[in-house]
């Protein structure tokens, strides 16, 4: 799975840190579910191990998720629409952008903001009479996700055949939709936390919606599961040897994680930034997954980073002068999209492992919530006044190892301001030779969130805030869709410099202009 290592600078500390792996028996240790390899408290990783046997108990029970499927194409449904947040959402994104819809299937849409005008648009565009909604949340209380729900039951008429939820046993929402009689249930297992639940019932159903060939995804990455097992020798195990990569680079200053991907599974970042951003970042260390950044020449980064590339030097030209340069490069075999399977599994015990070598554990997100109830303060206090700050402030704190977050609390279906920030992000890189990531808010906030708030202090934050002309009502709140995103924007950026961190709200249009 691991083509090719040049690591340079980093080659002795990863070496040696793969050893304390292997003296640690760390992979045997961790398919056993001994939660002692991370920490001595089994709070959130003893609970959190299921995504490792669940390959095998979802490839048994995927003809339920594709009877629900054939049944709600039969009965007229042409597009399904996913509500979720996170690691609810983020691999059907992967699914949809990806592949497409199937041959006799439906299209896949993934609702993950509370933009009003987003929502506004699936109402309109979609035809309802001919939309199945996909509830998904494993809490069953995520705001965004019981938002959306709210407003579209409403919509259509209150039709739980209209419905389906994935969700954890027991939840509200499972209670819910048992009471309003949805189209199916699909309870998935406790013990997986949402950034690693990509091959359970939260991938597989929307996977199944779409006419993917889910069976094929499943079966690869039970192929991968033996090639990735605990009787694997250490030398020889690719998660192994990449979480020891990871965790390495990041001790030794390049944790700025930067993943160069093929154009066909660009979307497969958008997965990896949450499980490497939520899973690493916090006690004060953390590795930034940067994704979507294109490459440069060598001379624009600094020396906190660390390449690593699905697929090699010919798909990705530019790697080798990196490596030249003495930039630690890493290249993983790649034969096409179906590998998205093996690489899901890779990086889920790779990302896991690493955990091992930062000395923190990868299953919790202690941070998540404080962005949470500083929105709820904002609901019940109103919004604040926020004087937007320059940027040119903000740039001026930037120092060399930092990064520049772009955080845009906007209509993710406004190509044209998304491809404005991403050009924004290159040249602020070229100039200022750090590390640049764009986030669409709230999604970002299930995501890099947590590192932006239990990683390094390093990150310097830009948020931009798009104007709404319009509400849209969430039935049974006091406020709508506009008011939510604006509060969650608020509440997050309140949170930052709750935290002392460089952040604050600039114009949209003085930061496209920026360079």
């Amino acid at each position: 799975m691991i083509e090719r290592e040049r690591l340079g600078p980093v080659a002795e500390q990863v070496a040696d840190a793969a050893a304390d792996l292997a003296r640690r028996d760390a992979v045997p240790r961790m398919w056993a579910g001994d939660s002692t390899l991370w920490s001595d408290d089994p709070t959130e990783i003893a609970d959190r191990l299921g995504w490792l046997p669940v390959i095998e108990e979802t490839r048994a029970a995927y003809p339920e998720a594709d009877g629900v499927a054939v049944a709600a194409k039969g009965d007229g449904m042409a597009t399904a629409v996913v509500l979720g947040m996170g690691g609810s959402s983020l691999f059907p994104e992967v699914l949809a952008r990806t592949f497409g819809k199937g041959l006799a299937a439906l299209d896949l849409d993934v609702l993950d903001t509370t933009d009003a005008a987003a929502v506004q648009r699936i109402e309109d565009s979609l035809g309802l009479d001919r939309t199945l909604f996909v509830v998904a949340s494993k809490s069953g209380t995520t705001l965004e996700t019981r938002s959306h729900l709210a407003h579209f039951w409403e919509r259509t008429g209150g039709d739980g055949r209209r419905f389906v939820a994935i969700t954890d046993p027991g939840t509200e929402l499972a209670a819910l939709a048992a009471d309003r009689r949805f189209r199916a249930v699909f309870e998935n297992r406790p013990d997986i936390g949402g950034r690693y639940s990509a091959l359970s019932w939260f991938g597989v159903v929307p996977g199944a919606l779409l006419g993917y060939d889910v069976p094929r995804l499943l079966e690869r990455a039970s192929e991968a599961a033996v090639a990735l097992g605990p009787s694997v020798p250490p030398a020889t195990h690719a998660g192994l040897r990449l979480a020891a990569t990871l965790g390495a680079s990041a001790l030794a200053g390049r944790d700025k994680l930067t993943l160069v991907l093929p154009d066909e599974i660009a979307a497969f970042g958008l997965w990896l930034e949450q499980l490497v951003a939520e899973s690493t970042g916090k006690r004060g260390t953390g590795i930034l997954p940067v994704a979507g950044e294109p490459l440069g020449p060598p001379d624009v980064y600094g020396d906190d980073r660390l390449f690593v590339a699905i697929g090699g030097a010919r798909r990705h030209p530019g790697l080798d002068d990196l490596a030249a340069a003495g930039h630690p490069v890493v290249e993983l075999a790649y034969g096409g999209p179906e590998d998205l399977g093996p690489l899901v599994l890779l990086w889920e015990q790779a990302v896991a492992l690493s955990g091992a070598v930062l000395g923190i554990n990868p299953f919790d997100q202690p941070d998540v919530a404080s962005a949470k109830e500083a929105t709820g303060r904002v609901l019940a206090e109103g919004l604040p006044d926020i004087t937007p700050t320059p940027v040119a402030q903000l740039l001026d704190a930037v120092r060399p190892g930092d990064y520049v977050a772009l955080q845009a609390f906007v209509d993710p279906g406004d190509a044209g301001l998304l491809d404005g920030l991403e050009a924004a992000r290159v040249r602020l890189r070229d100039r200022l030779r750090v590390a640049t990531t764009v986030g669409v808010g709230p999604r970002f906030l299930h995501s890099t969130g947590q590192l932006h708030k239990g990683g390094p202090p390093t990150g310097v934050f830009l948020q931009v805030l798009g104007e709404d002309t319009t509400e849209v009502p969430i039935p049974g709140a006091p406020y709508g869709f506009a008011t939510l995103k604006a509060a969650q924007a608020a509440g997050d950026l309140l949170s930052l410099r709750d935290r002392g961190l460089r952040a604050g709200r600039v114009e949209i249009d003085e930061l496209l202009e920026a360079r």
